[in-house]
Formats: structure tokens, sequence, C-alpha cells
């Protein structure tokens, strides 16, 4: 993977970093935080003096971004506002080249809910980009099902024109008039395409909105890095299993701004209790019944009766 110099314009230490999680650190909370990643040191330097860069803020994983799609449009604002990102490591030597099967690939969501916010990131081994994409989107529906969040002013947030134009463009009822099936030939990840054709009906008023990947859209910008986070911990060994996946969410109790980061604190585990302390409530249990069993053939002897 190529060295990232990741530059804080605005946070709680502004500065010039080297990893992603260092860089959340200063960001995370702090509302109106301005960030963006780079592949040079002086383009990092460069927005951090405020001047314009050439080359684009943050290169992303992926293989291959679009045109944005003409009627990508959407209210200005929303109840809950939802990001999602897919991306592929693709190390073909050209973009659009085969995905082999030790490729990284990771999806992730972000849903900005008006006391919360949820986050979920998993990997996979060969997934295309395009598989990613879908996969955030599906997931980020259904995790909306299971928190009942089914019948509010929504608003997705992608930089995806594939799945964009499959759900505004009505690909996906021809795919399904077809039998899930392209007019050109088979559809791939079909299976994906089905649930996301099960879970959009459940919802009364989802809107759209196309991104330009990793620029300004803080948002966006989020969900990027948490998928390249999920990619980079992710190995295939015999100790680890393929797949890693995250989810975190966090209760607002101050105003959060919709840059700030999700962390999710442990509960604290029960104390143990010691081996020493349960041996000897044990002893204890066992000298008083030794006790009792003694006293009670005391009673039975027959004392005074010839």
């Amino acid at each position: 993977m190529a060295q990232k110099y990741y530059a804080v314009r605005r946070g709680k230490q502004p500065g010039i970093y080297r990893t992603w999680p260092e860089t959340q650190k200063q960001v995370n909370g702090f509302s109106g935080a301005q960030y963006k990643s780079f592949t040079t040191e002086a383009e990092a330097k460069a927005f951090m003096q405020g001047s314009a860069v050439k080359t684009p803020a943050h290169r992303s994983a992926k293989t291959r971004r679009t045109a944005t799609p003409k009627s990508a449009s959407a209210p200005v604002s929303a109840t809950i506002t939802v990001y999602t990102d897919g991306g592929s490591r693709n190390t073909g030597n050209v973009a659009g080249g085969h995905v082999k099967d030790a490729d990284k690939a990771a999806w992730a969501y972000r849903i900005e809910l008006p006391d919360a916010i949820e986050t979920g990131s998993a990997g996979e081994f060969g997934a295309t980009n395009n598989r990613m994409e879908i996969m955030a989107f599906r997931n980020a529906l259904q995790k909306l099902v299971d928190l009942g969040q089914t019948t509010e002013s929504i608003l997705f947030v992608l930089d995806s024109q594939y799945v964009l134009n499959a759900v505004n463009k009505g690909w996906l009822a021809g795919w399904k008039r077809r039998g899930w099936k392209r007019s050109a030939g088979p559809l791939v990840n079909a299976e994906l395409w089905q649930d996301v054709d099960r879970l959009l009906p459940q919802f009364s008023n989802l809107n759209y909105r196309w991104t330009k990947g990793h620029a300004t859209n803080q948002g966006n910008v989020f969900v990027d890095h948490l998928l390249n986070e999920t990619m980079d911990g992710m190995r295939r060994d015999a100790e680890q299993q393929p797949v890693t996946h995250r989810h975190e969410v966090v209760t607002k109790t101050q105003p959060v701004t919709k840059t700030q980061s999700v962390v999710a604190k442990p509960t604290p585990a029960a104390k143990p209790t010691s081996a020493k302390s349960s041996a000897t409530t044990q002893s204890h249990q066992t000298t008083a019944q030794s006790v009792a069993d003694i006293a009670e053939s005391l009673r039975n002897l027959p004392f005074g009766d010839n």
C-alpha cells in the first residue's frame, strides 16, 4: 500500500500524521474538523498552508470511478444521513483487471441518526469493487431495518454510480423481470441485488445523492478510511479468519458533528471469584456437615435404655 500523509488543518492538534489512527484522535468530536490524506508530504504541507492541491486529496483502494449521475438529487436535509463505500485492492496491472484470490476488499457504512451514530465494516478476499459497493449499501439498509428506522426521511450519500443507477434508473427492476439476469448475460452479484430488492420496499422516504469520492465530503472520507482500516487488518493465515468485521455505535449525549468518529467502550467484565476463596467456602461447608453427622450419631446411641 502506498504511504500516506494525513494533514489535519483543523483539529485538536493540527499537523501532519502518518497513520489514520493518529489522525482519527485529532478529529474525533472536533466540530468543523478539516483533514485530508495525501501520497506526498509536499501536498500535505500545501493543504496545511491553505494552498490549492492539483492532485486528488485522497486516493482510494478502488480501481475505477465514474462520472456524476445526472439524476442524482436529494433534499437539503434529512432526519437520517447514511454514507456507504466499498473498495478493492486489485493487484492487477490495469484498472478493472481480474481480482486475485489474495486481493483484499472491504465495505463500510456510517449511519447518522438524530441521537446516535452507527458504523459497520467487514472485509473479503478476492472480491471486486462493485461487490463491496453493493454490500455496503445492502448492509446499511438492513441495519436501518434492524433499528426500526424505515419511515424517517433518509438520505444516502455514496460515490458509486453503479449502485445509484441500479436504483434510480430502473436497472434493478429490469434484472428482476428477466429472472435476475442482464439483457447481455448473467448478472454478477445477483444474490446481493435480490437482498436490496427485498429491503427497498420497506422504506417510505429514501433519497440519494452522489458525491465525488475522497474529496471534501467528510462522511465519504470517513467510510473510506474505515474500509481501508479494515483491509489493513486482514490476514489470511491459519491463526486468523480471512474476513474481519467491526461494528460500533455511540449515543449522542452532546451535539455530535458529522465528522465525529465512533468509539465503542467495552463493558467492564465481572470480577471472577478466586480459586482460593472457592476452596475455603467448600472446606467450611464440609466441616459443618461432618459436625452435624457426628451429633446425629451420638443422639442415636442407647445410653440409659437397659
